[in-house]
């Protein structure tokens, strides 16, 4: 997950990502480059939504491990304001957040959690927000046949 930067799609838009040592927060920019650019100049906001996509998904599949199915279900994205230079967004999970559709899963419910992240620009101001759906659920165990 380290090597997130190569994955080609965010090698080709220039986007740039940093996670933390427990793989609960990411960091994620991207510059305006001609490649990215939308009609009008400001960042394309289909590259803005590829940013922000798999950030959540990737959180709770590395948290909770190899016994629980995580799929992102629906998104959202609202632009708020064009980006006109380098976007960054942060997503994170709080542990006591991931315990809570943990215990949720155990239980043998469907857990549908919902994450929000803001899009940032240099100066700080939010220019879109991005809203995420998940699907969580124990796995069913295999049978041997």
């Amino acid at each position: 997950m380290r090597l997130l930067s190569l994955y080609p799609p965010y090698l080709g838009a220039g986007i740039r990502v940093k996670a933390s040592p427990d793989l609960r927060t990411f960091e994620v920019k991207m510059k305006l480059r001609w490649w990215t650019r939308n009609y009008v100049g400001t960042q394309f906001g289909g590259s803005l939504y590829s940013m922000c996509d798999p950030f959540f998904m990737l959180i709770l599949v590395r948290a909770l491990g190899p016994g629980y199915v995580v799929w992102d279900k629906a998104a959202t994205i609202r632009f708020l304001r064009p980006g006109r230079g380098t976007v960054r967004a942060t997503f994170h999970i709080p542990l006591v957040r991931i315990e809570e559709i943990r215990a949720a899963a155990d239980a043998g419910r469907k857990v549908e959690p919902t994450f929000k992240v803001e899009v940032l620009d240099g100066a700080g101001e939010v220019i879109a927000e991005v809203e995420k759906l998940l699907y969580v659920r124990l796995a069913k165990p295999r049978s041997d046949r």
